[in-house]
């Protein structure tokens, strides 16, 4: 760099900020301030200005963690200020580098009304100038400070329950000062222009005329009287910054945008404060902006403002009805999209989208999850089959090793839908417009040779907060400016319009989005993971027990309490919840939540179940899944052979042998034979149909494997893959039974280790391929992760997982850095490992991590598979899965996708017998091999009608037919979210594609 560039560099940065900056405000006086601090949680507004207050001085401390203080202040505007713009100026103990993860506050007027929100990015109040006194009152959160500097540090502060009571913030001032606009302008213009010719070529004409007139500004610029000579510096300044944009220069449609997580190191009700904070201040900022359009997601978020803020609500209605405050992304909350089932997906959509339509009379058009932890392949043909047109996202920029080829492309599913997407090239969703970040987006843009567009969602994020004025100053500037992409406010449905318009012949990704990072999320928070699976599955099933009682009965369908509880459970799939890596007080409530949704929903099945059957003493069976039933679903069966309590009995004994063996023990059944050591390891498993033996030679299954976990820097999200370089095999065992209970062959193994233990029972079942190993584990490890590995006589070149409505598969190799990158990959239900003719499935009630590797010994190839049980990362939450675990796991012997698919299903989904004196027909039946029926419920829009959901399982074509068990006036198809469809099939006869999800509605007569 010339000495000349870096002198005049120098020279502007240190004006800026230490002359023209301060100058913004120009003259001002302290207002007076009292203060209330609250002993317990949040209170309305209502009940917060009507608070006795006690004065209170700047430079005091105030608010312990997680606390609530109210602020009153008045001041008296002089009337030398009349005809001039003052603001309150609020600094309440502020740490700039941390907007949306610290203090915050709402300000309101006297009269309630709500202001707009006080942030370290936004400390500025409008005042009324025409009034002579001013009073408002601010609603001051004291969150603590949790991400800190790297590293992260282990801290309690993440609960109330355990966090600090000393105060942690100083407020340092409350003033009253008159703003100066012209040297507002002027800061912003220097700003844009410093950062522009930052990105130039070094020796370019323009940077070099930029600099000259930088130069020329600080000449005629006063620093002892900057409100004065900031026109005169203005003026140097005009020519360079109306110089338009050349013709080709990369155009980026900027929408607002505030990432508000809705839960992560804070808890829910601290999102709910965070959300009308944050829309206070966009509806502000639209009202003094005219081209400025600000985008949120989540219906969710804006249902918290309507019931906690209605102040806030009525501004927001406002100008959505305008155009300029945007929902997006159709969807309940921004969720994960790897681990929930496919019907959580569904009701994403479909409680997100009702919402939008119910309150504001919209649809959002595209799908909105710039911060989820990868994407599911199952996603295309959802978002399709709901009616979006387009998909967004950012997050696969983060990738640790390879960098993903497109910015603007088709993504196609497992099924071969394919859904138009965007990753912005800035690789950022807060994106503050600066100059390296603009000229990011062009230089980066993959497609630059065919396309000319790209989006940046611009605001202060995660934490909340938003777009700031110096934020849309930098737009006005870069609207046309030369040397700059063109940067303009546009709704992200008109941007994807357009970018799809220009091409003609995108390219196509194929398969899951992997991010490869935040590992960890498939298995920290167990607790929460397992409740969450369990609920999902209860409420499918108390839908359709439900649904059955109110078809066959009459009885009322509870749709608000399903509503309800979905909505719990929609809530808690967000992307910082289920993924495990939010603080202790939000998965201590997951947990409590959960459990309360998933006693909820049993209690509508059980009540649903007996009016079915009425009150006698036959054992009934209920299977809530098509799998296993003879493909009936709403339907009871006598259940032979089983006696007063419902457990097998009798004759079933004869049919599975357990024997001492080697110290250990033999099971065996029909199908199956299998042999566990005298350390409770898996020697032998063998396919009695086949001969073909599972575990190889010396090499035994069901060996639990512990880890030193301590990545790189994000504990609960990250598995770094040197993690692998240091194991303990928990081979020792303090004591192995074998016994015959209820007809199951049974063998029970205890372990010790460290701080932690295992009870593991393994039992053998009648008629049964599956080995099922359910694990009560007492885990109190740190910086630990637990696998349980299985080592398979299985020449497998890839492995399929489960995933909605579906299976991915993967390979088993490393043959490219995609390949190698993907050391933990996700399943559903279960993972297959298959070779020609054969095959194994492991199968779990309440995980989703695991990994493969392949080796050869005697030159026999074997492929092991590891389920990835429990994590100890001690941030954000010091005391992660510390507890009590019930994990659930089955070694399938002798399975292809069929019976993998099966036996998944049935360990999370299994029959419950029931007392009573009547059977009860079915309510739908399905043929078709690998036909399944995903969900039976009652129409959303409260018809009558009845909603069947079926799916193609196992990747080939299929063909079947629905039969329906009540009278009606039709079959047809609907969307995913029960719209109907212009070119609907009508009919009982189903014809579907590999992976293909149909939604069925029923019209009742």
């Amino acid at each position: 760099m010339h000495e000349e560039t870096s002198l005049t560099i120098g020279r502007v940065n240190r004006v800026l900020t230490e002359r023209v900056r301060p100058a913004i405000h120009s003259v001002s006086l302290p207002l007076e301030i009292a203060v209330h601090q609250l002993p317990g949680e949040p209170i309305t507004p209502a009940e917060g200005l009507a608070l006795d207050y006690e004065p209170f001085t700047a430079g005091s401390m105030w608010g312990p963690a997680w606390g609530t203080t109210w602020f009153r202040v008045r001041g008296e505007i002089p009337a030398e200020w009349e005809g001039r713009r003052v603001e309150a100026l609020i600094d309440l103990g502020f740490d700039v580098n941390m907007t949306g993860f610290q203090c915050e506050a709402l300000a309101y007027r006297a009269d309630g009304t709500p202001i707009k929100s006080l942030n370290p990015r936004n400390q500025w109040l409008p005042v009324d100038a025409t009034s002579q006194s001013v009073e408002f009152y601010l609603e001051g959160a004291a969150n603590p400070v949790l991400l800190d500097y790297h590293p992260f540090l282990p801290t309690q502060q993440g609960d109330i329950l355990t966090s600090s009571p000393e105060p942690l913030y100083r407020v340092r001032h409350m003033d009253l000062a008159v703003f100066e606009p012209e040297v507002f302008e002027l800061s912003l213009d220097l700003d844009v222009l410093i950062e522009l010719q930052a990105e130039l070529p070094e020796s370019s004409p323009r940077r070099m005329r930029i600099l000259k007139a930088l130069d020329d500004a600080l000449d005629v610029l006063d620093l002892q009287n900057i409100v004065g000579t900031a026109p005169d510096a203005r003026a140097q300044l005009a020519e360079v910054i109306a110089s338009p944009a050349e013709a080709s220069a990369h155009r980026i449609a900027a929408v607002g945008h505030a990432h508000i997580d809705s839960a992560w190191l804070w808890p829910v009700r601290e999102t709910i404060r965070k959300v009308a904070r944050t829309a206070s201040s966009m509806t502000t900022l639209i009202d003094e902006q005219p081209d400025f359009k600000y985008g949120m997601s989540s219906a969710q978020q804006y249902a918290w403002i309507k019931e906690h803020r209605p102040e806030v609500w009525e501004r927001v209605k406002a100008a959505v009805e305008a155009g300029r405050f945007l929902p997006l992304g159709g969807m309940w909350v921004e969720s994960d999209t790897v681990m929930p089932t496919g019907e959580s997906l569904v009701r994403q959509f479909s409680h997100g989208q009702r919402f939008f339509e119910r309150e504001f009379g919209i649809r959002s058009k595209g799908v909105w999850l710039p911060d989820s932890f990868g994407y599911s392949p199952a996603l295309p043909q959802l978002m399709r089959r709901a009616g979006f047109e387009w998909f967004f996202t950012q997050k696969i920029s983060w990738n640790q090793r390879n960098v993903f080829p497109h910015h603007s492309f088709l993504w196609e599913g497992i099924d071969g839908s394919r859904v138009f997407t965007h990753f912005p090239p800035m690789d950022t969703y807060n994106s503050q417009l600066s100059g390296m970040e603009v000229a990011k987006a062009s230089r980066q843009f993959k497609e630059n040779r065919v396309a000319t567009m790209s989006l940046a969602p611009v605001g202060w994020g995660d934490g909340g907060g938003g777009t700031t004025r110096e934020m849309t100053g930098r737009a006005a500037r870069m609207a046309d400016l030369e040397g700059s992409a063109k940067v303009e406010w546009k709704h992200p449905d008109d941007f994807f319009t357009e970018a799809r318009a220009e091409l003609s012949d995108p390219a196509v990704w194929v398969g899951e989005l992997y991010l490869e990072l935040h590992r960890g999320t498939l298995t920290s928070q167990h607790a929460t993971k397992a409740l969450h699976r369990w609920a999902e599955q209860a409420l499918i099933e108390a839908e359709l027990w439900t649904t059955t009682s109110a078809v066959k009965l009459g009885m009322e369908y509870p749709h608000e309490e399903f509503d309800r509880l979905w909505q719990l459970v929609l809530l808690h799939e967000f992307h910082d919840i289920l993924p495990g890596t939010s603080i202790a007080w939000v998965h201590r409530e997951a947990v409590e939540i959960l459990a309360g949704v998933l006693a909820d929903a049993r209690a509508l099945s059980a009540a649903a179940r007996q009016a079915l059957v009425g009150e006698g003493d036959k054992v009934l069976r209920f299977a809530p899944t098509s799998v296993d039933t003879g493909r009936a679903l709403g339907a009871s069966f006598h259940g032979l052979s089983s006696s007063a309590d419902g457990e097998p009995g009798g004759a079933l004994n004869e049919l599975v042998t357990l024997n001492e063996e080697s110290g250990g023990y033999r099971l065996a059944n029909d199908l199956v034979s299998l042999l566990i050591s005298a350390e409770g390891l898996i020697t032998s498993a063998v396919d009695k149909a086949t001969g073909r033996e599972v575990i190889p030679a010396d090499q035994p299954g069901n060996l639990f494997q512990l880890h030193q976990d301590f990545p790189n820097m994000w504990d609960a999200w990250d598995i770094d893959r040197f993690y692998r370089n240091r194991v303990e095999n928990l081979t020792a065992a303090s004591s192995v039974t074998g016994s015959i209970i209820d007809g199951v062959a049974t063998v029970v193994v205890k372990r010790e280790f460290s701080e932690s233990s295992i009870e593991q029972t393994i039992t053998l079942a009648p008629n049964s391929r599956t080995v099922l190993l359910r694990n009560n584990i007492d885990w109190h490890e740190t910086e630990k992760l637990l696998k349980l590995a299985f080592p398979l006589d299985i020449f497998a070149r890839e492995t399929s997982a489960e995933t909605q409505f579906g299976f991915q598969r993967r390979a088993t190799h490393v043959n490219t850095s995609w390949e190698a990158a993907k050391f933990e990959t996700s399943m559903h239900r279960f993972v297959l490992v298959e070779e020609d003719g054969f095959g194994a499935a492991l199968v779990n009630n309440s995980i989703y991590g695991y990994d493969t590797s392949r080796a050869s010994h005697d030159d026999d190839v074997t492929t092991t598979v590891r389920l990835s049980l429990l994590r100890a990362p001690r941030f954000p939450d010091p005391d992660t899965d510390h507890g009590d675990h019930r994990i659930e796991v089955g070694l399938v012997i002798g399975a292809d996708a069929a019976i993998a698919t099966a036996e998944g299903i049935k360990l999370n989904a299994p029959t419950t017998l029931v007392h009573g004196a009547n059977e009860v027909d079915p309510l739908i039946s399905v043929t078709g091999e690998g036909i399944i029926v995903s969900s039976v419920k009652l129409a959303d829009d409260r018809s009558g009608d009845v909603i069947v959901r079926v799916y193609e399982s196992l990747g080939r074509r299929a063909r079947g037919e629905l039969s329906v068990g009540f009278a009606h006036a039709g079959v047809r198809e609907v969307s995913l979210i029960e719209d109907d469809l212009h070119d609907a099939r009508a009919g009982a006869e189903l014809s579907l594609k590999p992976f293909e999800v149909r939604t069925l509605r029923i019209t009742r007569t």
